[in-house]
């Protein structure tokens, strides 16, 4: 599979990505957990069938020492036993977040008030822009056209 354009390649995009990833740091520098943050950016690639995404933070989070378990229930995880309350809160805040277009409400209140109650302001922070980020790169990738299956842990360190 070739990619429609190649973003490692195209100089405006090389830029932009550059930023974003500089933009990114504060989230990895914060208090949210890191397990959470690649349960967030796993379910995100997911949803938005970013095949380069979920490839990606699949391995770096089993790279991390996350369970086989856990990466495989994400899609499902309303129905596992895996994840703790703070964990499905930011991953129910995700799906709203990233499906906002397909919602009439956007991001529940119910949803808020368990993100509330699970995060402080910094996390809650993180997550909103961390979630944001996901979906750019998300977006990046599949209008790219960029294949999965090739991403080895820490090659863009």
């Amino acid at each position: 599979m070739e990619p429609r354009v190649n973003l490692f390649e195209n100089d405006v995009i090389l830029k932009y990505v550059k930023r974003l990833g500089a933009a990114s740091r504060p989230i990895e520098e914060s208090s949210l957990p890191h397990a959470t943050q690649e349960l967030v950016k796993l379910r995100a690639s997911q949803i938005n069938g970013c095949g380069f995404c979920t490839d990606m933070h699949s391995k770096d989070a089993a790279h991390a020492g996350e369970t086989s378990v856990r990466l495989n229930l994400v899609a499902a995880w309303r129905e596992a036993n895996v994840f703790t309350e703070p964990e499905r809160a930011a991953l129910a805040l995700t799906e709203e977040g990233t499906r906002i277009a397909d919602a009439h409400h956007g991001v529940s209140d119910d949803t808020w008030a368990q993100v509330r109650k699970n995060y402080d302001d910094e996390q809650i922070g993180a997550l909103i822009a961390l979630i944001a980020t996901i979906n750019a790169y998300n977006r990046l990738n599949v209008i790219a056209g960029t294949p999965a299956g090739d991403y080895q842990p820490g090659m863009f360190d």
